[in-house]
């Protein structure tokens, strides 16, 4: 009969809990390297000073005597638009200023003879001043046709369209019969013979590029034609659609064949020194920064530890702080981790 208790009461022992099994995970171990890797962008060659020349009145181009290319002084006539109208309002400024004129000289002639007739007695003090007060209205309405006939001058000299400084014409614009509205673009010019390298740069190689870097460029389709330069320039907003900035680099001495437009291709290289690479699939986020999983290599446990970043890139990030050369740090299965977690490195023995 003690055998039956002895049966009950080992039907009802419980078994023992079984150890979870090591969970694998990929893992890398911790190494510095010399940064140094040149960063490579094609762009274009462009004047430093360049500047849109456009009409002060809209009107119908007559004749547009300018290439792309050409090369141009100051002064010199680049586009005409037609002046029969304002040559019409010149003439008439003319003749309105000699009728001004004409009526000046009567005014000027009673004017002298009431002032003789005054002083001897001859006439009233009335048509003395009022003599005078003609004299005084001719002239001004003299002044006003002169002002007139200086802006129908200007308004012709407005139908030419003139270069304002010797350069370069880089874009020639309507050619004749077009109608143009005031201020539109007709002619861009390249005023100086200084040339910039202007790159479409990504947000990421701004933030890696040393301040104030040499810059090596040159032609693209050529590479032995070569020139230096450093940053000149850099937009202060991105491109909306590209979500680059512009950055210009000043050439110094650039040959005669990087010519306005021409493709060219600029290399930097990056600040030396030793930094820490990871894959971007390691890290994660813990108290809202960022973060990475430690693996013991004594007990094959992981805790996790906070990072500094310095610079993200497609697949891999740039460690600052927080790792050290040697660290074995998890690479793949890091969202399924725990503190304490016992992990199998794939690759390696169980």
């Amino acid at each position: 009969m003690a055998a039956v208790p002895l049966l009950l009461a080992g039907c009802g022992a419980e078994p023992e809990a079984a150890t979870p099994e090591p969970r694998p995970v990929r893992a890398v171990t911790v190494e510095k390297r010399e940064a140094g890797t040149p960063i490579t962008l094609t762009g274009r060659i462009e004047a430093d000073d360049e500047a849109i020349l456009g009409f002060r009145i809209a009107g119908r181009v007559l004749e547009n005597s300018v290439s792309r290319g050409q090369r141009v002084v100051a002064g010199q006539v680049l586009v005409r638009l037609e002046s029969q109208n304002e040559m019409n309002a010149l003439r008439v400024a003319q003749a309105g200023l000699a009728t001004a004129q004409a009526q000046l000289t009567q005014a000027r002639n009673h004017y002298e003879r009431q002032e003789t007739l005054i002083g001897q007695g001859w006439t009233t003090r009335a048509i003395y001043d009022q003599a005078e007060k003609a004299r005084r209205t001719a002239e001004q309405a003299v002044e006003a046709a002169e002002a007139e006939l200086k802006a129908a001058h200007d308004l012709v000299g407005f139908t030419e369209l003139k270069a304002d400084a010797p350069g370069t014409v880089t874009d020639a614009g309507p050619g004749a019969g077009e109608v143009v509205q005031a201020g539109q673009a007709i002619v861009r010019l390249a005023r100086k013979d200084g040339r910039d390298a202007v790159f479409d740069v990504p947000a990421n190689v701004l933030r890696t590029v040393p301040g104030d870097p040499e810059i090596s460029v040159f032609l693209t389709e050529a590479p032995t034609v070569t020139a230096m330069g450093r940053v000149r320039e850099v937009a202060p907003q991105a491109d909306p659609v590209m979500r680059t900035f512009e950055v210009k680099v000043g050439l110094t001495d650039p040959p005669e064949a990087m010519r306005l437009g021409a493709t060219v291709t600029g290399r930097v290289t990056m600040a030396s020194g030793a930094i820490i690479e990871i894959p971007a699939s390691a890290l994660t986020r813990s108290e809202q920064q960022p973060a990475v999983w430690i693996v013991d290599p004594e007990t094959r446990t992981v805790s996790m530890r906070n990072v500094d970043v310095l610079r993200f890139e497609p697949a891999t990030v740039t460690i600052s702080q927080g790792l050290d050369t040697g660290e074995v740090v998890v690479t793949a299965g890091v969202q399924a981790l725990h503190p304490g977690q016992e992990v199998r490195l794939l690759g390696s023995s169980p």
